[in-house]
């Protein structure tokens, strides 16, 4: 078991920080606290399992909006197991009121961000199903085209096939009358067939 000692500075203060720490530390085992000095630094005081309080220290050494680490001094000890869990020191109400609800504006500004690019990637994706609905109107169109020039290529054929069999039904009958005259002659010649 290891202690450790941090002193963080940078946009620490009335950002959430010392929330972020704790949910950095939750379900770890690490004991310990964590508090805002009147230097506008916070102070974590943590002992657990080395490789946790490494994570830790890697965890809180951040920028993310609204909380920017500029430094993290780490001391590192012998643990005195002195801590039973992981507390927020708390200093004045009146201030502690206040920085929440500078946070809770800063997160209502972050939600409010977040909601914006939510609509405007909605409307990207409408426009998106627009243009696929468009593109599926032209296809149909193609398709009906398609499906006119079918019909009219069938109906081109029926007719053709009437007019051929009707072409050769004359044409036959004339051979027949043909061949009949050609039998009567040679009848009338003598010429069996």
């Amino acid at each position: 078991m290891k202690r450790i000692h941090v002193i963080v500075d940078g946009y620490v203060q009335k950002v959430g920080f010392r929330e972020h720490v704790r949910k950095e530390i939750f379900g770890t085992g690490i004991t310990g606290h964590v508090r805002n000095l009147d230097t506008g630094e916070v102070e974590i005081i943590a002992e657990g399992r080395e490789d946790l309080l490494q994570k830790l220290i890697q965890g809180i050494n951040i920028v993310r909006y609204p909380i920017e680490v500029t430094s993290c001094t780490v001391t590192w000890q012998e643990a005195t197991g002195e801590f039973p869990k992981f507390t927020i020191i708390r200093g004045d109400i009146q201030d502690e009121l206040f920085e929440r609800i500078d946070y809770a504006g800063t997160i209502m500004h972050e939600t409010l961000e977040v909601s914006k690019s939510t609509r405007d990637l909605q409307y990207q994706t409408l426009d998106k199903q627009d243009q696929m609905l468009d593109k599926q109107g032209q296809m149909l169109n193609k398709q009906d085209q398609m499906l006119e020039i079918g019909r009219d290529t069938r109906d081109e054929i029926t007719y053709l096939r009437k007019d051929t069999r009707s072409y050769l039904d004359d044409e036959f009958r004339e051979i027949r009358k043909e061949l009949t005259s050609i039998k009567d002659a040679l009848t009338r010649a003598g010429i069996q067939v």
